[in-house]
């Protein structure tokens, strides 16, 4: 099962749906719209009983194609690809390079939607879908779109790779004050959703992390040691060397701390002398007052 990887790396988490959740949402979709449009015909047939037969006609095709052609394409364009089905079934319909779809591509799915899902009650949809590498039907096809899983098991979910305890000792000299947060950023995000990509496209975004980290300090990563390795260890790196320098015994409060406190022993005696020349001068000028010394 390939992961639904956009060029920059927009929608790495979501995975193409499959035929049973698929068949499931669309079973729920159908419930509501189907009973939404019994509804509205038995109110129209009430309310057009004193019309001719032809008057009747046009309502109920008019009624038809309202409830059951226009309704899904309106809840898929307003709510972004997401219907009473998909939302229970934690699925979307998004665009192949994993944005949210617009009015022409709901359009599209719910045109081919009459064909492959009403008219042939679904088995064309069925067949197009197990051969689909992603689980395509016809409409997604013609509509540029898919069919993604909004809700991944956490079991699918693996760590990313840990780094080598050896490869520390070799990044300890490495310069990091040229990379800037946007960089850290991405690979962070890269080593938290590394189990979720695809094999290949999920080296190609390692290598290309690691050759901008390498242009940003200047040293390459050991030969044969793969990119993510090299990503995991320098992350490490970073954070080792945040921990010291912030539980750092005697580090800037501590110095500051002292010099304060050297500051202080140190200017007390002189603040006394001071004190004691200013008294000894007043005692001078003043020889008559209680404070003043005998001479």
């Amino acid at each position: 099962m390939s992961t639904v990887v956009t060029g920059d790396a927009v929608v790495l988490g979501l995975q193409p749906a499959r035929l049973p959740s698929r068949a499931l949402a669309l079973a729920i979709d159908l419930v509501v719209v189907w009973s939404a449009y019994l509804l509205i015909s038995l109110g129209l047939a009430l309310a057009t009983a004193s019309l001719d037969e032809a008057a009747v006609m046009a309502v109920s095709i008019a009624a038809f194609l309202l409830v059951l052609v226009g309704g899904p394409i309106a809840v898929e364009t307003l709510s972004h690809g997401r219907s009473l089905g998909k939302l229970a079934c934690g699925l979307r319909v998004v665009r192949d390079d994993g944005g949210p779809i617009r009015f022409r591509h709901a359009l599209v799915r719910g045109a081919m939607g009459v064909v492959e899902l009403l008219m042939t009650f679904g088995v064309v949809a069925c067949i197009a879908s197990l051969m689909s590498e992603r689980g395509r039907r016809v409409g997604d096809v013609f509509a540029g779109t898919l069919v993604v899983r909004e809700r991944i098991p956490a079991g699918r979910r693996t760590a990313p790779p840990p780094p080598v305890p050896w490869l520390a000792g070799r990044l300890g000299q490495l310069d990091l004050s040229a990379v800037p947060d946007e960089l850290w950023l991405a690979v962070r995000q890269y080593l938290s959703r590394a189990g979720q990509l695809d094999p290949q496209v999920g080296r190609a975004i390692a290598e290309r992390l690691a050759d901008d980290l390498v242009a940003r300090t200047g040293t390459p990563p050991p030969a044969g040691m793969p990119a993510s390795v090299y990503l995991a260890g320098v992350v490490q790196e970073r954070q080792a060397r945040d921990a010291r320098r912030a539980f750092r015994p005697g580090g800037p409060a501590a110095g500051g701390d002292g010099a304060q406190s050297a500051g202080g022993t140190g200017g007390a005696p002189g603040a006394n002398h001071g004190g004691g020349g200013a008294g000894g001068s007043e005692s001078v000028r003043q020889p008559g007052t209680g404070f003043a010394p005998p001479a």
